[in-house]
């Protein structure tokens, strides 16, 4: 699989639904380069870097998560550098990391088929917490690159980073447009309070986890329809 350029300074290595693999980001300033997400597992972060590698891109110094579920966050103890997360993603990491420990993996992998073939051959789960933690906003410049990491209340989790790279006018927004896992209900005041952030952006491009870029008038009618 192999790089989409976005915009001038943005790529994304695509999502997969096979093994429930989102996408990732990568944007590249002039003096160093950020991903968004870590992906799902250490063999989904060395595909992206193989990517990145192959488009003659340096390997990301950060990688900033959008939230905490597993395919977006499990990827961490391989990556490149340092990773940041709001205080809540690495609050819901460690407590899922103990949960492993002392359950075991089994209840993990039947949540959803996909996890089964994500860690198909006995790949180990390993995670890990963040680096960096960060509460609120926190202002990055990666070199004639200001990108604006911030908390948002959205409807998938109650611990959603977006990502406003600013002057390539793109909103990031992981999973958050989505219901709650695991039956994606849709809180509808969580849902007016997301569409609410996205319409003060004023984004060109939005970019959910698992799907092609859309308009922001796509992401603001849906959360406004329910459909996330």
């Amino acid at each position: 699989m192999k790089l989409n350029r976005l915009t001038n300074r943005i790529w994304v290595y695509p999502y997969e639904e096979e093994r429930d693999r989102p996408n990732l980001s990568y944007i590249r300033g002039d003096h160093w380069s950020l991903a968004v997400d870590a992906g799902h597992s250490a063999e989904h972060t060395g595909a992206f870097y193989t990517a990145l590698e192959e488009a003659g891109l340096p390997l990301p110094k950060l990688t900033v998560l959008t939230h905490w579920h597993w395919d977006h966050t499990f990827g961490m103890h391989a990556v490149h550098g340092l990773c940041l997360a709001n205080e809540r993603t690495n609050r819901h990491l460690k407590h899922f990391r103990k949960r492993l420990e002392e359950e075991g993996t089994e209840f993990f992998f039947s949540m959803d088929g996909r996890i089964r073939r994500e860690y198909a051959d006995g790949r180990p789960v390993i995670v890990t917490p963040a680096d960096l933690v960060f509460r609120d906003e926190i202002l990055l410049d990666t070199g004639n690159c200001p990108i604006r990491v911030f908390q948002a209340e959205a409807p998938h989790t109650d611990d959603s980073t977006l990502i406003e790279v600013t002057e390539e006018k793109v909103l990031i927004l992981g999973d958050s447009t989505g219901g709650a896992f695991p039956d994606w209900t849709m809180d509808p005041s969580l849902a007016e309070k997301l569409a609410a952030t996205v319409g003060e952006v004023k984004p060109e491009i939005c970019l959910t986890g698992h799907w092609a870029p859309l308009s922001p008038e796509v992401i603001i009618q849906d959360l406004l329809e329910g459909n996330g």
